[in-house]
């Protein structure tokens, strides 16, 4: 019996033992490479030509991983063997293969660092011996550097290597949905086995819109459909197979397009005479839900009892559209017989479209409505605060409570919907408020005008208010307010777009605070940023526009990309530097403490 009692806790100690190291060898390597993303908004090729290049991070890890007597020349050179996975001779750059070899080796030992990169994923198997033997500093063949042929493809691989691993983390901030015609495309790049695992997501209101009308919210399947239409995305709607026939002739017999007058966007007739339709009864809808849940004090946005009377009294000097033949004067926010078929036909789709469904139960499995990385606190848009600098109260929670409740409301749609189960009406209605609602941590703004800048003339009623997020996270106090609530030390969000045309600057002067929006969508300016974190340092990228990198492409060239340094580290920054490494280092000592006790226990 004593033996079996020694081998038992001999056999406990092993395996704590390989715990506690496993966590010590974790808590001492570097923090992972990470890139932050935001509001991609359906432009998937950009996103992919963007992502190819890995957001100019090559030049990044080279710089870090050499000497610093290295000259910009000889990183600038590297880096292009990299990029092309080949060597080439450079005439006021005196390296050969060998030098090129062993310099590409200290790239990938420094990057191999952290202990969660797989080599056997990484290293082509021709090759990966050698690469071993390399990176531990033991002797290989003399033929693998005197052979040119063996010396080229050595370089080849090591070259394909280090591009599988200069990125560790991808964080997307939100909005893959509306604008542009690929989210599809972006989803599968994302979810794809060479990224899926790699990626943490956070919703942006532009997806809770979508998975709000997946869930069942009319309102938001007429509001989803609405904005497709208004960026004639018909491709995209043919190749999510969704049948949008009915509304087409609905909305062309109804909403002719030279009847047309109101502010609206879409190029084609056809769009014209779609966005129109689905205009109305998503207002129709959207005040059915207002009344319905008046908790939601949105009743200013009742505007179509104002219209109705508008049109009754021949008051229309201020409309910028008068054809409404789908309004009844006395019953405004009614549905027609046909509105009623319409809508009740997209939903159908909306909930049960095989298409959509793998595209939004991405979503629904892989999304946060919050995302803590290292030290940062990663949202879409906002924390919900008030003037005063305290946050905001909804639905009886505030700050990461709120979230939190959220989240939970949010999983729990998404399971009903991933299994085809009934959803219940308040769970769909509190995705209409998140996206559009003045207390939502997606919006941020005290109204939608969309009615207003469709129909009103006065182009002050068209106004969209910002709240208080950007004023208060101009304060110490309300930063450190976030800090506590949250414990991290920064917060990175979307959402808003930076000009950076009008040097404008995507951190705050401390680093607390910084906007990554990706100016994927035209309409906002079309250069965005991206954030890096690597071991040494914190930077912004400036993107490219599309023009830049189209003229680049034809010159064979990379798209040229602006760097805003926001914070740099004398040592590399560890895991244990990290409110992760905070955790880990309590299981760790709890692991010695265990380990601790057996071995003292009596014998």
């Amino acid at each position: 019996m004593k033996d079996n009692s020694f081998r038992l806790q001999t056999s406990e100690l092993d395996q704590l033992a390989q715990q506690l190291l496993q966590l010590e060898n974790e808590l001492n390597s570097n923090i992972p490479v990470t890139l932050w993303i935001s509001d991609l908004h359906g432009a998937g090729d950009r996103f992919m030509a963007i992502l190819r290049g890995r957001f100019g991070m090559l030049y990044q890890t080279c710089r870090e991983a050499l000497p610093n007597t290295f000259s910009v020349n000889k990183i600038q050179y590297l880096t292009q063997v990299i990029r092309k996975k080949e060597y080439f001779k450079e005439d006021d750059i005196l390296m050969d293969t060998q030098d090129v070899i062993f310099c590409l080796v200290q790239i990938l030992k420094y990057r191999l660092a952290n202990i969660r990169n797989r080599t056997g994923d990484i290293f082509p198997p021709e090759f990966r011996n050698t690469i071993k033997r390399l990176i531990s500093g033991l002797p290989v063949p003399d033929q693998v550097f005197e052979e040119k042929i063996l010396a080229e493809r050595l370089i080849s691989h090591l070259a394909h290597s280090i591009r599988q691993i200069l990125l560790d983390r991808i964080i997307v901030l939100g909005d893959i949905f509306d604008r542009g015609p690929q989210p599809d495309k972006i989803i599968r790049i994302l979810s794809s086995p060479a990224y899926r695992d790699m990626v943490d997501y956070v919703y942006g209101n532009h997806d809770i819109l979508w998975m709000g009308a997946a869930s069942g919210n009319q309102s938001l399947v007429a509001e989803a459909m609405r904005i497709t239409c208004r960026y004639d995305h018909f491709e995209m709607i043919d190749r999510l197979k969704f049948d949008s026939s009915k509304l087409a002739a609905f909305a062309e017999k109804t909403y002719p397009v030279e009847k047309i007058t109101g502010k609206f966007k879409a190029k084609t007739g056809k769009g014209r005479s779609m966005e129109k339709a689905l205009a109305i009864i998503q207002f129709k809808l959207e005040e059915q839900t207002i009344k319905q849940f008046p908790e939601y004090e949105m009743k200013a946005r009742l505007w179509l009892d104002r219209l109705a009377a508008m049109l009754k009294n021949g008051d229309t000097a201020g409309l910028l559209d008068t054809h409404f033949p789908t309004i009844d004067l006395d019953d405004p926010a009614k549905l027609t017989r046909e509105e009623q078929e319409i809508i009740d036909d997209l939903s159908s789709q909306f909930t049960h479209n095989s298409k959509i469904k793998r595209l939004l139960s991405y979503f629904f499995k892989k999304g946060k409505t919050y995302h803590i990385h290292n030290n940062s606190l990663n949202i879409h848009a906002l924390i919900p605060s008030r003037e005063d600098g305290e946050f905001e109260e909804f639905m009886g929670y505030r700050g990461k409570e709120l979230l939190d409740f959220i989240q939970e409301t949010i999983k729990r749609v998404g399971e009903r919907y991933i299994k085809g189960e009934p959803q219940e009406a308040k769970d769909q209605a509190l995705f209409f408020y998140l996206w559009c609602g003045a207390k939502s941590p997606f919006f941020g703004k005290h109204a939608m005008k969309t009615f207003e800048r469709y129909f009103l003339l006065d182009k002050e009623s068209h106004t969209e208010k910002t709240l208080y997020w950007k004023k208060n996270m101009q304060t110490d106090a309300f930063k450190q307010k976030l800090k506590d609530e949250f414990g991290i030390q920064r917060v990175v969000f979307g959402h808003t777009p930076v000009d950076y045309l009008k040097g404008k600057q995507m951190a705050s002067s401390d680093g607390v605070a910084i906007n990554v929006d990706g100016g994927f969508a035209a309409a906002y300016y079309n250069r965005g940023h991206a954030l890096v974190h690597t071991p040494y340092q914190l930077f912004g990228i400036i993107l490219p526009t599309p023009e830049e990198m189209k003229e680049a492409a034809q010159k064979l060239e990379s798209a040229p990309l602006d760097i805003q340094l926001i914070d740099e580290f004398r040592q590399p920054m560890k895991i244990k530097d990290t409110a992760k490494g905070v955790l880990l280092k309590r299981q760790s000592n709890a692991l010695l403490l265990r380990i601790r006790e057996l071995t003292c226990e009596p014998s």
